[in-house]
Order: structure tokens, then C-alpha cells, then sequence
């Protein structure tokens, strides 16, 4: 049998699903035909041009209006503009022959199964046999959907349900039907993970499958518990947040944002085909839910939910809360619990969760009643919606941002413990828990060799996690691995002669002891090894240099420790490229200032597709100063060709760090210079991209690595591009455009990318240049506006303009 391919996908349906869905095949480098309905009569504009139903920019009004409108949405659907091109858009009626010509088809229509039963009769009509067809119902039974279908269109469906939304969220649900061949869904797994860079899990054909199941059960618990402990929904948002590695939107704004009508849609489908589930009565609708809906207090989409943003007559905003005992909208309480206090010191979130369980206070209660019905409920969830317990895991982390899964938070607590949890609210698990620990397995999870096993009920053994030999896991091999290890690194052998450094600092920052373990981390491989890949699996590759560090040397006038602190991050960035072994840097979601500094000297970028990259110094009243500011203007000076205007390519460089510009994605960081074409790559899933980056490392070693020349071939423009910078900064103020301190700023980094003032354009050096960032970078910290930016940001997290 052919192997399959990938080349072109019809999506039936245009709506925010639909369009969001396109537009992520198109991220990925597939072509998409997207199609829709035709509308039933002209609107006013095509009224006024004369236009009829007969035209075609009528007839496809509908599907072009969706993908205009998914296109602008925020956050956007797409990895970068250009890459809508590859969307073509048509109608049901004259478009659904070309359906033939595509490899896979997905439904993505109103959920009714009348209707999907019509698109299905319609399709088969065109579609070539062996082509897939999938829909991504969020609920509907998949058997239903292909009754009166030929074998071949049975053979090749199944469901394939995505996240909303599509692009950002990883769950990709794949129900078999009845008759669907193995080989589809053996084929679709590894498609998700591989290229559409989710994670897949198979799911069994019941109400909600796996993640709405799990995820809308948590939040009508939820909804009881609230009530029954008279809690307020700030308290809820509170402990329900980042405090247990859940997403900062937490429950309350979470609803909103998705909307009150989709969750209770899908709450009364659970309630109503799912009779014998023994939690029934939680899905049943609580009286404040009832009179939301009535009010169409649905959330974002209506204006007001749980929560309504106000405006005052002076144009001043707060944000109201809604007080579930008298359903009005009040000023936001503050909430805060001992319990939560005792974890401020607790930076990784599966050691809280022993500590939140015991709290003696409000929070603590409410953690063991929450936490004791998850468990008691997942646990019976087992065989009916899943076989594993590994996939209802994967689900809650890939579709609802959870941390941890309900069987890793079990874990975390003690099986034995979550049990006693369980008995206090008159609860208890199924059967299988309690012959899971008299067979002596005292966990859902273990490791070896690296691996993670799970706990299989049939076999009442650890087996294996499948598809897991793709990735490499640093939580699993941190400690048997492990080379090196200060406060802020560990350094681990990751085979084949390749190391990594993983940063251990908080939130990643790059403070003295991450330089350090960089120089020990080349070191070690110049010595012993081939190689070195620059990655971790935090949330964020690393925002940036630790500007507290920076802050306390200028506040207390330190300034030759501060230029030796700068020249140090400087030598350590040019140590990546420059150095005996190659560099690989693996950069995923926030990666600044000085991450970014760090990729751009390394030999290769293998970047996360959801990697938002820039040089952000500005921000904090000061130019990039760990080699940054330098090499944006090598990069300039690379791209100088003869014909071009060298002035307009150095301004674009210049603004990408004077507009502090930070990229989408990891395709926009191309557009911003910082990473390079044919050098640099994109994977689109993150759980591969270390394992990715080893192999580029090995591949270059291979290859015959030698250590770059240094660069004296560096041409700067003098006076000619200062004079332009200072004219353009000088206007720029004088419209308040910018301020007098941003126009200081600008006009440092202008003298630094234009290599000084000298007199004509001159070949220098890269250590004139850093010399130049150095002394720039230092100036700006003995300014009082400078540090009270950086104090604010400090504080706040955010900029201070002044």
C-alpha cells in the first residue's frame, strides 16, 4: 500500500471552527479548498452594485466573509499573512466537484445530524475513494453520521475534533466510527502529532469523548461546590489558576471567553445521554446558570457574564464581577487564602498540590472536595471513554491547558491519600484503583529509562507509553543524565554525543548562574562531546536577562561590576558562536531580550512554531546590550547588496529593535532578521523540538563542524546613517510621537548600528561594535528614567512609557 500524503484538504463549513481550521492546514504548508452555502438573498451593498444571486463574489460571500473575519481575529489563526494565499475559497453548489482532487475532507458544519447526514450524501457523490472524510463534531456520535454510507466512505471516516481555538489549542480528537479502518486512525495519530503539531489522542465513541467530558464535569462541580462553601467567583479564579498549572482566564473568565451557552450546550448533551453516569445530578443546570441564560448573560459575546467590563463617564474602566447570591454586578473582592501563601516558595506546580490539600482554611477544604470528586470521576470513566488513563491525562493538558492531568495530580497528592480524600465526601473510587494497589503499584506513573509508563488496568502492570520515542522528555532523564548542575542550569547528556543546557532559573531568566552554566555547558562539550542544544520545557524558553541584577548594580552606582556583568553576557553570546562545537538553540513561546540575543548566536535555531521572539529592551529604557544591538547590525550588513539602498535595509533592522518588536510566530522572526532563511527551521510541534534539535547538532557534527572565522568584514555607514537616525528621532519627538527619553534611547542604538560617527562607511569589527553596545548600554543605566522603567517593570510586569 501507497504511503499517504498529505497535499490538499477540503473544509465543509466556513464558521469559526471551520475557517480557524483552514487556516491551520495553511500554516502548515497544505493547500485548502474551503467551502459554504450560498446565500438566499443580496444584501444592501450588492443591491447597490446591481449585483444578482447568479454572481459569483455573491454566491461566495458567506465563505469569504468567515475567512476574512477569522483572519482578523485575535489572536490570529495564522503563523503569518502570506500564508492565507494558500486558502481557496468556493461554494457547496458550483466548488463540491473539486473535492475529488483533494486527500482529505473534513466537515465542519452546524451541529445537526440531519444536516451533516446531507453534507456526507452530497460529498460521496465527488469524493474519490481512499480519500479520508472526517468530521469535527464536538459531540454528535460518530456511528450515526456514516449510517447509509458506502464501505469504501466508511473505511476511511472517523471524527476529528479540534480545539477551539484550532491553531492555539493541542487536543486533536480522533472517534473511530464503526467500520473505520485501523490504518486511518494509525495514520491520523501520527499526522496530528507529527504535523499538525497536537496531541492526539483516540477516543471512544460516547457523549462529549474524552476532553469535554472530563473538562465540563470539573467545571459543573465547579459550579455546585461554589454554592454549597460560599465562595465568590474572584475566590474561584483564584484557586483554580496558575496556582495549580491551570491557564490564567481560570474557570469564571474561562466561561466567559467560551461562552455560558456552549458549556451548558454541551453539559445538557452529557445529561441527557449519559443516564447511568453516577455524577448525573452535577450536570444539572444550578438555578444561577438558569437565570444568566435568560438574561443572555452569556459572556464576552453578549458584553457581560461572569464578569462585565464598565465604563464611567470620565472614560476611566473597571471590571465588575457578578455575586452569585444576588446575580448583580458589583466592584471586584480581592481574594487571598493562607494556603496559597505557603506556596509562593513552591515554584514547580506538582510539588503544591500535598500543601494545597492540607490547608486548614477555605482553600484547603475546597481543594480536598474538588480534588476527591476529579478523581472518584475519572476514575470511573475507565473503560467507558478511554482504555488508558494516560489519554484522559493528554486530553485535559492539551485541550482545556491544564498542567497536570487528573492522574498526575493524583499522583502528586498519593494514590493512598486521594482515596481518603475520596471517603471524607462520601466518595470512592472504582473497583480498579483499589486492585491497582493491592497488586503494588503504588502509582498511575513511573519512569525508566527515561521513558513514562503508565499503569495498564487489563495487564495490572507499567507498560510503556506508545509514540513517546519521537521526544525527548528532560523531567524524565534530568536526573539520571545529568552532567552538570549550578542554580541555574542543568546540564544533561542527551546521547550520541550531545548535550543540552536547560535552564532552571526562575522563568527562565538569564542571570549570572545561566551564563555560567553556558560557558561550563561548551566547556563540557568542547572537551568530551560533539555538540550542544540550548532548550528546556518550561512555558517560555526564557524571558530574557534577570533586569533585577541589572537594576541593584545601577541603583547602587556599581557601574565597573555592571560593565564587567554586560561584557560577560556579551562574551558568553559570542561563546555560542564561536566555539569548537555546534551551538543549537531551541526557543519556544516567550523568548526576549536576551533569549533572543542567545538563539541569534547560536549555529542553528530549531524554533517552536508558537515562539514569540524579539529584542524588547526598550521596554525597560535601555538597547540590547548581551551582543544584540551588535549583531542586528551585522545582519544589516549582510543583507547590503549592491543596487539596494543600504540606509532603508539598516531603518528596518533599527526599528525591529527601537519598535520593540516581538514576532507571532516563529515564520514572522523571519520578516524581523532574527531568524535566518536556510539556516534556521520550524517545527510545529513542541514535544519533538529537542529531540529535533539533538538531531541538527549530530548532523552538523557529522558534517565536519569547524569553528566560524571572526567576522572583521562588518560594514557600518558612519555619519551618513546617524544623521538620517538623529533627523528621524529629532521629528519623531518633536510630533509626540515619542518621548524625550525614548528619542535618548533611539539615538544611542542609532550610534551603535551606524558603527559611531565616522566619517565614511568603514569594515569593523564585531568587538567595535559590542564595544559601541557596552558603552551605550551603560550610559542608559545611569539615567533615573531608565531605572524607574525598569523598576516598573519590576513591579508591574509591564512598560512604563516616560
Amino acid at each position: 500500500m501507497s504511503k499517504r500524503r498529505i497535499k490538499k484538504v477540503a473544509i465543509i463549513g466556513s464558521g469559526i471552527m471551520g475557517s480557524d481550521i483552514a487556516c491551520h492546514f495553511a500554516n502548515i504548508g497544505v493547500d485548502v479548498l474551503l467551502l459554504d452555502i450560498i446565500p438566499r438573498e443580496l444584501n444592501a451593498k450588492e443591491k447597490a452594485q446591481g449585483l444578482s444571486l447568479d454572481d459569483k463574489v455573491v454566491r461566495n460571500r458567506l465563505v469569504n466573509e468567515a475567512l476574512a473575519a477569522s483572519l482578523k481575529s485575535k489572536p490570529s489563526p495564522i503563523y503569518h499573512k502570506d500564508f492565507a494565499k494558500r486558502i481557496t475559497t468556493g461554494n457547496i453548489e458550483d466548488d463540491i466537484a473539486k473535492v475529488a482532487q483533494v486527500d482529505w475532507i473534513m466537515e465542519v458544519v452546524i451541529e445537526r445530524l440531519d444536516i451533516k447526514k446531507q453534507v456526507f450524501e452530497n460529498l460521496e457523490k465527488y469524493r474519490t475513494p481512499g480519500t479520508l472524510i472526517t468530521s469535527n463534531t464536538s459531540g454528535i456520535p460518530i456511528k450515526f453520521m456514516s449510517e447509509g454510507r458506502s464501505e469504501d466512505f466508511q473505511k476511511h471516516f472517523c471524527g476529528t475534533h479540534f480545539f477551539n481555538p484550532a491553531r492555539y489549542l493541542k487536543l486533536f480528537e480522533i472517534i473511530p466510527g464503526p467500520k473505520t479502518d485501523a490504518s486511518v486512525l494509525d495514520f491520523l495519530n501520527g499526522y496530528g502529532e507529527q504535523f499538525l503539531g497536537k496531541t492526539s489522542v483516540i477516543a471512544k465513541d460516547t457523549p462529549a469523548f474524552i476532553g469535554n467530558r472530563i473538562g465540563i464535569f470539573s467545571i459543573m462541580s465547579l459550579f455546585h461546590t461554589v454554592k454549597d462553601m460560599d465562595l465568590t467567583i474572584e475566590e474561584v479564579d483564584k484557586l483554580t489558576g496558575p496556582v495549580i498549572g491551570r491557564p490564567k482566564s481560570a474557570t469564571f473568565r474561562t466561561v466567559d471567553v467560551v461562552g455560558l451557552d456552549t458549556l451548558v450546550h454541551v453539559a445538557n448533551g452529557i445529561a441527557e445521554n449519559c443516564k447511568d453516569d453516577e455524577r448525573l445530578e452535577l450536570f444539572k443546570l444550578p438555578n444561577f446558570i438558569d437565570t444568566m441564560m435568560e438574561n443572555k448573560w452569556l459572556g464576552s459575546k453578549t458584553g457581560q457574564g461572569f464578569y462585565k467590563k464598565q465604563v464611567a463617564a470620565d472614560g476611566s474602566k473597571e471590571i465588575l464581577s457578578l455575586d452569585l447570591n444576588t446575580l448583580e454586578y458589583r466592584s471586584a473582592k480581592r481574594a487571598k487564602f493562607a494556603t496559597l501563601e505557603l506556596t509562593k516558595t513552591i515554584d514547580k506546580v506538582v510539588d503544591r498540590f500535598k500543601v494545597l490539600v492540607s490547608g486548614k482554611d477555605k482553600a484547603g477544604e475546597f481543594y480536598r472536595k474538588t480534588f476527591a470528586a476529579l478523581f472518584a470521576y475519572v476514575s470511573y470513566r475507565i473503560p467507558e471513554i478511554s482504555d488508558e488513563l494516560y489519554k484522559i491525562d493528554d486530553a485535559m493538558k492539551a485541550g482545556f491547558g491544564w498542567e497536570h492531568g487528573p492522574f498526575q495530580i493524583w499522583d502528586a497528592i498519593g494514590v493512598e491519600k486521594g482515596i481518603e480524600l475520596m471517603k471524607a465526601e462520601g466518595l470512592k473510587p472504582s473497583s480498579w484503583v483499589e486492585d491497582m494497589i493491592a497488586s503494588g503499584s503504588t502509582s498511575f506513573y513511573t519512569v525508566k529509562e527515561g521513558a513514562s509508563y503508565f499503569y495498564d488496568i487489563p495487564t495490572k502492570s507499567q507498560e510503556k507509553i506508545p509514540g513517546q520515542d519521537a521526544f525527548i522528555i528532560l523531567d524524565n532523564i534530568r536526573k539520571s543524565n545529568e552532567v552538570f548542575k549550578n542554580s541555574g542550569v542543568v546540564i544533561e547528556d542527551l546521547g550520541d554525543g550531545i548535550l543540552n543546557c536547560e535552564f532552571q532559573s526562575k522563568m527562565n531568566t538569564i542571570g549570572g548562574d545561566v551564563l555560567a552554566g553556558l560557558n561550563k555547558a561548551v566547556d563540557l562539550a568542547e572537551k568530551d562531546f560533539d555538540g550542544l542544544v540550548i532548550g528546556n520545557q518550561g512555558a517560555n524558553f526564557s524571558v530574557g536577562a534577570n533586569i533585577g541584577m541589572i537594576f541593584m548594580m545601577a541603583v547602587e552606582q556599581e557601574y565597573e561590576e555592571l560593565n564587567a556583568a554586560i561584557k560577560y553576557f556579551q562574551d558568553t553570546m559570542m561563546r555560542m558562536r564561536y566555539s569548537s562545537i555546534p551551538t543549537v538553540s531551541a526557543p519556544h513561546g516567550m523568548a526576549l531580550g536576551g533569549a533572543c540575543e542567545l538563539s541569534m548566536h547560536a549555529d542553528k535555531v530549531v524554533a517552536a512554531a508558537e515562539t514569540y521572539i524579539g529584542l524588547v529592551e526598550f521596554g525597560v529604557g535601555v538597547i540590547p546590550g548581551g551582543a544584540g544591538s551588535k549583531e542586528m547590525a551585522l545582519r544589516a550588513s549582510d543583507t547590503f547588496r549592491k543596487g539596494d539602498v543600504e540606509l532603508n535595509i539598516l531603518q528596518e533592522y533599527f526599528l525591529t529593535i527601537g519598535m520593540a518588536k516581538v514576532s507571532t510566530s516563529a515564520y514572522e522572526a523571519f520578516d524581523l532578521g532574527i531568524l535566518q532563511k536556510g539556516k534556521d527551521i520550524i517545527i510545529p510541534n513542541k514535544d519533538r523540538q529537542i529531540a529535533t534539535a539533538k538531531a541538527h547538532a549530530r548532523l552538523m557534527a557529522d558534517a565536519g563542524y569547524t569553528m566560524p572565522v571572526k567576522r572583521s568584514d562588518v560594514k557600518v555607514l558612519g555619519k551618513q546613517a546617524l544623521g538620517m537616525f538623529l533627523v528621524g528621532t529629532d521629528s519623531m519627538e518633536a510630533a509626540n510621537f515619542i518621548s524625550e527619553h525614548d528619542q535618548k534611547i533611539a539615538n544611542k542604538l542609532a550610534y551603535v548600528m551606524a558603527g559611531g560617527d565616522l566619517s565614511e562607511p568603514t569594515l569593523v569589527t564585531e568587538q567595535y561594535l559590542l564595544d559601541l553596545e557596552r558603552e551605550a548600554f551603560l550610559s542608559l543605566c545611569t539615567e533615573r528614567k531608565t531605572l524607574e522603567r525598569i523598576q516598573h517593570m519590576l513591579k508591574t510586569g509591564k512598560p512604563l512609557r516616560n
